[in-house]
């Protein structure tokens, strides 16, 4: 039988940047401290006006081939999570698949997941691997929020920067831990966090100048821009993510089997709110968010990446990876590297 593992992680981020202090002069009400302060986050990275999710993506898998770790030859899966492809059809993965020069021979599809998407995605390349369907898996997730966010909108711009992340997921001959799946889903939160126009629902050709509006809080947005439920998000989270975690252990793995623990980097308030409720040890706690921002689908691998970078994720470790946010959904996993 055939295990599924993590053999390499890279990433790229934007040249650009968005720091506080250029946040502070555009929204004088909210100064560099204060924004640091409810965020965690001191710089994001930003895509140029003709950069894409896919370049992003395309500079983390060139990442990944350079190391030597495999041959574009070896690679029969690319899976990409995305929120922002390149094109309403065909699928960004089949461009990048081209791209890269990946063989022909080689399954390539996206799905739009989020938040949670990492998660997904290592359990849809542990399924295929361990079917016998295929055995070089590059998980790739890049996204573009920025391009979604109107520059009026604190609420959500100081929050999200825009990255991509390349997971090499191989087939191993020892059991490893990419293990204990955990799923959720409720659609019924849609609106809590969505970009109302441009899809078949609301086509953008219908309404080419959306209404510009002005929320309580003084944010700008329109129909087209992306919109965020702070409180209804905290609220889904503080419910949801508890009970995926419990349900994560029993009697043949506890809490201290665990080594590190890898939540969605959403911001640092939703994180110190969800360790004070989970009581877990904050030397254990990764937080790897402060010069990138919320980068969505990127913010567990990113976090994996840097941990190991820095020599505080070693061989042998034992990690808990949880990803929440939009859709609404869920998810959780081990991953042993």
């Amino acid at each position: 039988m055939k295990f599924a593992k993590i053999t390499a992680i890279e990433y790229e981020l934007p040249s650009q940047s968005l720091s506080n202090e250029a946040l502070a002069q555009q929204f004088p009400e909210w100064d560099v401290a204060k924004i640091f302060g409810k965020t965690g986050i001191k710089d994001r990275r930003i895509v140029a006006e003709n950069e894409c999710a896919s370049d992003l993506a395309f500079k983390a898998c060139e990442k990944i081939f350079a190391s030597g770790v495999v041959e574009r030859s070896e690679i029969d899966c690319l899976i990409l999570c995305t929120q922002s492809p390149d094109y309403v059809l065909p699928a960004t993965a089949c461009i990048l698949q081209h791209r890269l020069g990946i063989s022909t021979a080689c399954a390539a599809f996206d799905y739009n997941q989020g938040c949670s998407g990492f998660i997904y995605g290592m359990g849809l390349a542990k399924g295929l691997i361990e079917t016998g369907q295929v055995k070089n898996v590059l998980l790739v997730t890049a996204e573009t929020y920025s391009k979604y966010i109107n520059e009026g909108d604190k609420s959500v711009r100081t929050l999200f920067g825009d990255a991509a992340a390349a997971t090499l997921i191989q087939a191993a001959s020892e059991q490893v831990a990419l293990d204990r799946f955990r799923y959720g889903t409720d659609g019924s939160g849609a609106e809590s966090l969505i970009v109302p126009i441009g899809g078949s629902r609301f086509p953008a050709s219908l309404n080419p100048e959306p209404e510009v509006r002005k929320d309580g809080s003084g944010n700008v947005r329109t129909d087209a821009n992306l919109y965020m439920d702070g409180a209804a998000v905290l609220e889904f989270t503080l419910k949801r993510v508890p009970q995926l975690f419990d349900s994560l252990f029993d009697e043949n793995f506890t809490l201290q089997d665990v080594d590190h623990f890898v939540f969605h980097q959403a911001n640092k308030f939703m994180l110190d709110t969800l360790n004070r409720r989970l009581k877990l040890p904050e030397e254990k706690f990764v937080r790897e968010f402060e010069h990138c921002g919320n980068t969505v689908s990127s913010t567990v691998p990113i976090a994996l990446k840097e941990s190991l970078l820095k020599g505080s994720l070693k061989e042998g470790d034992m990690v808990v990876c949880v990803g929440f946010g939009v859709g609404l959904s869920w998810a959780a996993c081990t991953v042993q590297f």
